[in-house]
């Protein structure tokens, strides 16, 4: 044993044996303090009497204590009431703390004050809010959590409040959360018919659930994880080092979806980029995909040369070279599906296999190409997105919450599906969602953290899984060893890939017909060699993306 530990066993020895004492002795120390006042007393009234008056002081009590010492019993009752006259005298006369102010009525009436500007009209006879008027008129009932903090609000409000404006909601809003507490979050549900505005504290959301093969059926992606109350679905996840049930948000495509496409909008640094690998890694079992990465960042650098994807893309020249493939590759399956209709057979396997096209930052490639007077990338999105869902080709274009306004409107109006991660100021929900938000923001979002709205469903939260880059040297061990796991090889896909269909292309045909906006400043086919103007090219279609 150490000397430090001798010292602290020595330090807790002590401190014991001190209360024990304390315990043990405190009637004696007690009545010592006692006698000790009783001493002072009796040295201050001596030297405050005369001198001519000491000396029958004196024999008075030499005759009182002659008296007692012949009662019987005297002096055993004499040292009785010693004893209690110096115990009653040496009692501890400190003055009670003043019990502390009960903090959820300070909380309360903080709240109930800073509502009373917003809430009060002078032309109203009895005011429900008034200036130092009691929070108990206006607030039906309250909870707070074991820490203080404010868990539960139920409020009423009066009659002329215009709660249809949604500026006047997200002020009443904004003041709840500031003397609430701006550490969570907060649900706000308006009951306009009976004027009642209840306030419901949000439990957080988990944040150690990584990348893992999901419980889900064909065409359903996870997109994260909500509060049980968003969702009736319970899916089993691994998180953290056990395995426990947790609400999805499951984000359905395919021909048959509603929202065929998806927009993903965040701050910097809050896991766009993380969305969209967690996406690719749920894709590629059953179906390829295009990776075009605008920033330029090499954030998926991990998918290349994986089976499944045909290519990832991070200049402007392979972005559109990828685009305009995916515009025949889409014209292509249209064509293959209509047929199909007409002759009443089956489309071809490569034709119904899913195509997904991620694009990350796209609008730093619409300012380069804008720059070098090149077509728009977004224009090229027109025409998959469009007939994506026939097509079976999802689009997901995930960018900055910052560059909003230079996404296309076109991009925009089909991407139905929405995804916000990081803080989001209230001005912006209606934009980057499509109507306001009922959730206040918490003050620290951490990575992954946001809101979803998919079609016309209100928005809930999300937690989206950690999908890191596995070849960041900062990644943690067990997260890259989660997505590292999860990436395709060329013996581990579920799904067998699509027989190739042999093609059979006349020499003289023409590709298929694009839209005459996106054939605008596209570069001059390039001459054909005599072989290639001889006989017929039979190639696999699976292959018809270039090198790029």
């Amino acid at each position: 044993m150490t000397l430090n530990d001798h010292l602290t066993r020595g330090r807790e020895f002590a401190r014991t044996a001190g209360d024990h004492a304390a315990d043990m002795f405190g009637p004696l120390i007690t009545i010592g303090r006692g006698l000790r006042a009783h001493g002072r007393w009796t040295r201050n009234w001596w030297g405050n009497l005369p001198k001519d008056r000491r000396g029958p002081a004196v024999l008075l009590a030499i005759a009182v204590l002659a008296a007692v010492a012949l009662l019987p019993y005297g002096p055993l009752l004499a040292l009785l009431t010693l004893m209690g006259s110096a115990a009653w005298a040496g009692r501890d006369r400190s003055p009670a703390p003043e019990p502390a102010p009960d903090t959820s009525q300070l909380k309360l009436g903080a709240i109930y004050t800073a509502l009373t500007p917003y809430l009060v009209h002078e032309s109203d006879p009895s005011p429900m809010y008034s200036h130092g008027g009691d929070f108990k008129a206006a607030f039906n009932s309250w909870e707070f959590d074991g820490e203080g903090r404010l868990a539960a609000l139920d409020l009423r409000y009066p009659a002329y409040f215009t709660d249809t404006e949604p500026h006047a909601r997200a002020r009443i809003e904004h003041v709840v959360h500031s003397k609430a507490g701006r550490s969570r979050e907060y649900r706000f549900t308006w009951d306009e018919e009976t004027n009642h505005l209840q306030v419901a504290a949000l439990a957080p959301l988990p944040t150690d659930i990584t990348a893992q093969p999901y419980v889900t059926a064909n065409g359903e992606i996870v997109l994260g994880f909500t509060d049980t109350t968003s969702t009736n679905r319970m899916i089993p996840v691994r998180q953290g080092s056990g395995t426990a049930h947790q609400p999805p948000v499951l984000w359905r495509t395919g021909p048959r979806s509603s929202e065929p496409h998806l927009l993903a909008l965040g701050t910097h640094g809050h896991g766009t980029s993380t969305l969209l690998r967690s996406l690719a890694l749920q894709a590629l079992p059953h179906g390829d995909i295009v990776v075009i990465d605008g920033a330029g960042t090499g954030e998926h650098a991990c998918l290349v040369g994986r089976p499944g994807v045909h290519t990832v893309e991070t200049s402007l020249h392979g972005a559109l070279a990828a685009l305009e493939w995916a515009v025949h590759e889409t014209q292509r399956r249209l064509d293959a599906h209509n047929l199909a209709k007409r002759t009443g057979e089956a489309p071809p396997a490569d034709t119904v296999r899913p195509l997904w096209l991620l694009l990350d930052h796209p609008a730093e490639l619409s300012e380069l190409a804008q720059a070098e007077n090149r077509p728009d990338p977004q224009d090229l999105l027109e025409f998959p997105l469009r007939h994506g869902r026939t097509a079976h080709v999802t689009v997901v274009v995930a960018d900055r919450l910052e560059a909003l306004d230079r996404i296309k409107p076109t991009v925009r109006s089909a991407t139905r599906a929405r995804v916000v991660l990081g803080a989001l100021d209230p001005d912006l929900a209606p934009e980057a969602l499509g109507v306001p938000l009922d959730i206040t923001p918490s003050s620290h979002t951490p990575a992954g953290r946001g809101y979803a709205r998919l079609g016309t469903n209100p928005p809930v939260r999300i937690q989206v899984p950690a999908a890191p880059d596995p070849l960041d040297e900062e990644t943690p061990a067990d997260q890259r060893d989660a997505v590292i796991a999860l990436l395709p090889h060329a013996d581990s896909r579920t799904e067998a890939a699509a027989a190739p269909v042999l093609a059979k292309t006349p020499l003289d045909s023409t590709p298929p017909p694009i839209p005459a906006s996106l054939d605008q400043d596209r570069p001059a086919p390039a001459a054909e060699s005599p072989e290639e103007r001889t006989g017929e090219i039979t190639q696999p279609i699976t292959t018809a993306l270039p090198l790029l």
